[in-house]
């Protein structure tokens, strides 16, 4: 019994220490990627963006409610993101000029607008993914 106060006690002194913009940022966060997991029905491919935009959902909830995320989940997450984004944008043929045009339009104009969107959410995904760790570690 003592051990599930003290861990309820742990988690209310966490959850104090964590400054109000960031858990506010945490929820934001959370559901922009929860959005990102929804959207992603009609892609061609929806599992693979599926479960990188829930992970970071996940961790980011963790975050929101423990008032930190778990380092080695946040820095596993970011991490294949990041090495994702760095592999997708060497292989893509998506010059730079793409990026400016990407949100002209819903719908998917052409294969470099929607490869440029993809980079960019996994760079999303992967900074986001740093601010965490880096937050946990700090805490740890």
């Amino acid at each position: 019994m003592s051990c599930v106060c003290n861990r309820y006690a742990d988690l209310s002194v966490r959850q104090q220490e964590t400054p109000v913009l960031f858990r506010a940022l945490d929820w934001v966060m959370a559901a922009l990627f929860g959005l990102a997991v929804a959207v992603q029905y009609n892609d061609p491919d929806p599992v693979r963006w599926m479960a990188i935009y829930g992970a970071a959902c996940l961790v980011t909830l963790m975050a929101a409610i423990r008032g930190r995320a778990p380092l080695v989940a946040s820095a596993t997450v970011g991490l294949i993101a990041l090495a994702w984004c760095v592999y997708w944008a060497s292989t893509s043929h998506v010059v730079l000029g793409t990026y400016g045009h990407m949100f002209e339009a819903w719908e998917m104009k052409n294969e470099q607008i929607e490869e440029a969107r993809e980079a960019s959410g996994l760079l999303i995904v992967s900074v986001w993914m740093l601010v965490e760790a880096l937050r946990a570690r700090v805490k740890a």
